[in-house]
């Protein structure tokens, strides 16, 4: 089968076409004939030496397809032909991709193979961290940073499906903004411009948020402390703005916050599966109408300009998920 390589550790131009074995399965494990694949930050760091996959996971990167199965492995509720997508541990930037079982989901109605590519890790990845961690609640109030990201879109419209009173959204431009509000945020902060931390104690009458959603890190967290409501969470799931900073504890303690960490790729595949069935039970039976939750696809690339997709995700340019297709 054809997939896409790491030649080396390096910029987007070591990604190279190969012609590579079929996975193989393990009990329990699926093989998904792959229509469409995620690109992710993930896959960046990956592809520069930075996020090695974890032990016994395939070296090609991808973290989400959608696809037909065509062979099951053990006990396992699908069958040949189903339509599904899947969370990976690596190996989505390929023809064929390999999977537990328990991590896999049937496409949505009215949802094409290339929209639900969109789907596994940026709501695997929000839910768990907005919902079970952070414990966000209809009515509360959220910040999101870096608000046109995969996991960005996907946290706004969540948000605003389960009764949000108030989203705040950070981007970089004024089409990021303007695309923060259509998804249903009700502000946007274009943070190369304006404090985010002004706008949203303007927005909420000095009372800040009750849970951030950070995706930038370090050069973040001061900050963060200063936006959060009492009692707020803030949940950091990337290190975009570095990985190590100073924390005023004594904000921490008097306003009582919670700053959370966490990461999918390296937990086990029953942690894993546990945040499958949750995203299953709470969120799928919101997909088919498309609204307030709708796929939000930047662009496509035929599988063999990976190097293509890559250039777009680190151009930062990009509005949603970018999306490989077979």
């Amino acid at each position: 089968m054809h997939a896409i390589e790491i030649s080396r550790p390096g910029g987007p131009e070591v990604l190279r076409l190969a012609e590579v074995p079929a996975p193989s399965l393990s009990g329990g494990d699926v093989r998904i004939a792959v229509k469409a694949a995620g690109v992710s930050r993930a896959d960046v760091l990956q592809r520069k030496g930075l996020y090695p996959p974890p032990p016994g996971a395939s070296e090609i990167p991808g973290l989400d397809v959608a696809g037909t199965i065509v062979e099951t492995s053990g006990a396992s509720p699908w069958k040949s032909g189903d339509e599904v997508c899947a969370l990976l541990a690596g190996g989505g930037y390929a023809e064929e991709a390999a999977t537990p079982h328990s991590l896999v989901l049937p496409i949505p109605a009215n949802w094409s193979f290339t929209e639900a590519a969109t789907l596994p890790e940026n709501f695997f990845t929000v839910y768990d961290n907005l919902v079970t961690r952070a414990r966000f609640h209809a009515g509360e109030r959220l910040l999101v940073h870096g608000g046109t990201s995969g996991i960005g879109t996907t946290a706004i419209m969540l948000a605003r499906a389960l009764g949000a009173g108030f989203i705040a959204a950070t981007a970089g431009s004024k089409e990021k903004c303007a695309a923060c509000i259509e998804l249903g945020a009700d502000i946007a902060i274009d943070y190369k411009n304006e404090d985010f931390v002004a706008a949203v104690k303007s927005a909420t009458n000095d009372r800040g948020v009750d849970v951030i959603l950070d995706i930038v890190g370090a050069s973040y967290i001061a900050r963060n402390l200063e936006a959060a409501a009492a009692d707020g969470r803030i949940v950091c799931v990337a290190t975009q703005g570095g990985s190590r900073a100073e924390l005023d504890l004594a904000k921490l303690l008097q306003r009582r916050l919670t700053i959370i960490g966490s990461s999918l790729r390296s937990r086990t595949v029953e942690q894993k599966a546990g945040v499958a069935r949750a995203v299953f039970e709470n969120v799928w039976a919101l997909l088919p109408a498309r609204s307030p939750i709708r796929p939000v696809v930047d662009s496509t690339f035929p599988l063999e300009q990976a190097t293509e997709a890559h250039r777009r995700m680190e151009s930062s340019e990009h509005i949603g998920k970018i999306v490989l297709v077979m």
